[in-house]
């Protein structure tokens, strides 16, 4: 489980095909590794990924073609927001976070807003009764509130803190963001469902 409050911003230094997938080594930029050992997870734009080799400035993760299916994927040299697995006693400044994306949503524009930016993203249509205004998203693994929903497209405020902390300062119209919607959400639906 992860907050939502990213800790740094790393950058995929290779992507190497594997068995199944791919698998990562990223520069950490800065995240302690200390404390991280194999098989910890840490989440990677938002997925949560598996640690199988490390270094004092680097780890590795085995990324499966399911989980590559159903996120935007990596790039060697693209900048990722990372987090560390919450321990009990870590304050939870964010909404619980799986680290399980739900889908690939794309940015329709990141607009200034005073020191802030407005960013708006389509959802794919499946998610978007999932998304509510004043609820919570993770984008891209970043923790946001929802400002307002129109059919399957969403706006949140980026504050200056967000866009120096993150990689979502980076975004632009038509790039695609890693999707988490509310937990809470989907556990509702489906006891709804099972109330039928």
């Amino acid at each position: 489980m992860f907050s939502g409050i990213v800790a740094v911003v790393g950058r995929v230094s290779r992507v190497d095909p594997a068995a199944g997938g791919v698998r990562l080594r990223v520069d950490a930029g800065g995240l302690d590794l200390g404390d991280v050992a194999i098989g910890d997870s840490i989440a990677v734009n938002g997925v949560c990924l598996t640690v199988v080799a490390k270094s004092a400035q680097t780890f590795e993760a085995d990324v499966s073609r399911e989980t590559l299916n159903s996120s935007m994927g990596y790039t060697a040299g693209s900048r990722v927001n990372l987090e560390k697995a919450l321990r009990l006693a870590d304050r939870l400044g964010g909404h619980l976070v799986s680290g399980h994306v739900d889908g690939v949503g794309t940015v329709k524009h990141c607009r200034p807003a005073g020191d802030s930016r407005l960013l708006a993203v389509a959802a794919p249509r499946g998610l978007a009764k999932y998304i509510a205004r004043k609820g919570s998203i993770a984008v891209n693994g970043a923790s946001l509130t929802v400002n307002a929903v129109k059919g399957a497209e969403f706006t949140v405020n980026l504050i200056p803190h967000t866009l120096a902390a993150t990689n979502l300062g980076d975004l632009r119209a038509r790039d695609p963001v890693n999707l988490e919607v509310d937990m809470l959400a989907r556990y509702v639906e489906r006891l709804k469902g099972n109330r039928r």
